[in-house]
């Protein structure tokens, strides 16, 4: 598997980049395919937060993703919070794989979690009112799937949504995380 480690405003030590390396790639043995690592450090800048140190991870294989973001007061305990993460994430989405090559065993599939809050960055214009600034770009490929298979991808990524082609309709859609825990769908009127 091929890992990269970076960081943002924050150096990044040879022991750091090769335990993070090391611990993520022995992850490979979990699911096979599972192509590329993105490690991201970066610290919280809020005197209140107490674990100010974050590890993002992203794995990307086959067309699945799995995603974890942790934060602790150490780096290297960061990287072993997400890599448990991590490992619970494969084990899930394994068992998925393995259900979906052999239907005879129907599966049930609990959406619910706890919401993430989803990180915005604003700035104020002259006349007062606030203006977005967009600062991140996202492209990727959408494969068609169903809603439910959709909602299994927004849960293996830690997301509270997911947009993508609902294969029902062939038209772009979005699941998301309601307020109650439950998923609810977004699809485009006719």
């Amino acid at each position: 598997m091929d890992v990269t480690v970076s960081s943002r405003n924050a150096d990044i030590s040879d022991a750091l980049r090769s335990a993070a390396q090391e611990k993520i790639g022995r992850l490979s043995r979990f699911l096979d395919g599972m192509e590329r690592a993105e490690v991201h450090f970066f610290e919280e800048k809020n005197p209140r937060i107490t674990e100010k140190e974050v590890c993002e991870v992203t794995m990307e294989g086959h067309g699945h993703y799995v995603r974890a973001k942790v934060s602790a007061h150490d780096k290297f305990v960061a990287v072993d919070r997400a890599v448990d993460k991590l490992e619970q994430q494969l084990h899930k989405l394994k068992t998925k794989l393995h259900r979906r090559s052999h239907p005879k065993r129907t599966a049930s599939v609990d959406f619910r979690g706890s919401p993430n809050a989803l990180d915005t960055e604003s700035e104020t214009a002259d006349d007062g009112e606030r203006q977005v600034k967009i600062v991140k770009t996202k492209r990727f490929l959408m494969k068609p799937m169903p809603p439910e298979e959709a909602a299994q991808h927004m849960d293996l990524l830690g997301h509270d949504f997911f947009f993508f082609t609902n294969a029902e309709t062939s038209r772009a859609a979005v699941v998301y995380r309601r307020s109650d825990g439950d998923v609810g769908l977004i699809d485009e009127a006719d």
